[in-house]
């Protein structure tokens, strides 16, 4: 089968069929906020859907590795897929479209389908966004730029910890966090090991946490913060600016309802080892939480050890 077959429209959204005719098992859920597959209204497509052949013979291959693959697909597409793949992500940035006034990208269709063998895979498909990602050029803005670009950043950012929180700390649709930190076996039960949650209080989500590290300090510590959405990986490669000049936050996998701490706790620990001045301008992105911050740093590096 040739790699540039016509690409092909699902028959309506209602229906929830898939975007082509494949000997895959395509999989349907109804557990999370939105019932997968999703796919988008006919009308709000800018070309029809690609086939799962046309994704898998893109060689437009922007990012590969760890079961995921992120492709460009024609003018239009970007498509996110692969074994690791969480459709969550393509459920958050759909999300935040309905609920908060940020740039993200516009999320087209979400499926998963179990191939022959068994093995499955999900694909996210979204709009395929024309810029270049922040840590691409960081170094060679001036200090204006620089300022002008965090500015953006924190109205985007306040806007989206300003949604009304649903009162528990998780995933959206309340499921268990998909933040790696948070990552248990499957097979493990609640009394070994489970510490995922959905949490109804940060007390709760402590607990999980001292699972991990120490029950005697973190719940003085941490504690008294409130549930607000997060992207739970502020770096700048996952902020495009535009060629419009707008900015657009990408790569929403690990997005969920977390302490107000948490965004800048996470941003600032992945800024390394601090080579340039990123991290003062965290700083101003977000509200600055420096206490929580020490004792997330020296947690996280403890059970990634």
């Amino acid at each position: 089968m040739s790699c540039f077959s016509s690409f092909t429209t699902p028959p309506s959204t209602t229906a929830r069929t898939g975007p082509s005719p494949s000997t895959a098992q395509e999989v349907s859920t109804t557990t999370g906020r939105y019932p997968m597959p999703y796919f988008a209204a006919p009308g709000r497509l800018p070309e029809p859907l690609p086939t799962d052949a046309i994704i898998k013979c893109s060689s437009d291959v922007l990012k590969a590795g760890y079961g995921r693959r992120i492709v460009r697909v024609g003018q239009h597409f970007v498509v996110k897929y692969g074994v690791l793949v969480s459709l969550t992500e393509g459920e958050n940035m759909l999300f935040v479209r309905e609920t908060c006034d940020i740039s993200v990208p516009q999320v087209f269709a979400l499926y998963s389908r179990i191939h022959p063998g068994g093995t499955k895979v999900s694909y996210i498909v979204m709009e395929y966004i024309q810029g270049k990602s922040l840590d691409n050029f960081w170094d060679t803005m001036s200090a204006a730029d620089k300022s002008n670009t965090s500015q953006q950043l924190r109205l985007m950012l306040d806007k989206l910890r300003s949604v009304p929180s649903p009162g528990y700390f998780g995933c959206i649709g309340r499921r268990p966090m998909e933040e790696g930190i948070f990552w248990t076996r499957q097979e493990d039960s609640k009394d070994h090991g489970l510490i995922s949650g959905p949490f109804d209080t940060e007390a709760q989500l402590n607990n999980a946490l001292v699972e991990k590290f120490y029950r005697r300090v973190l719940p003085r510590v941490l504690c008294d913060h409130a549930s607000v959405f997060s992207h739970g990986d502020l770096q700048r490669k996952n902020v495009l600016l535009g060629d419009d000049g707008n900015l657009c936050l990408v790569d929403w996998e690990s997005a969920g309802w977390y302490p107000s701490y948490w965004e800048y706790a996470s941003a600032m620990f992945d800024c390394g080892n601090w080579r340039d001045d990123w991290h003062e301008y965290v700083a101003g992105i977000l509200d600055e939480y420096p206490n929580e911050y020490v004792w997330f740093d020296m947690m996280v590096r403890e059970l990634w050890s």
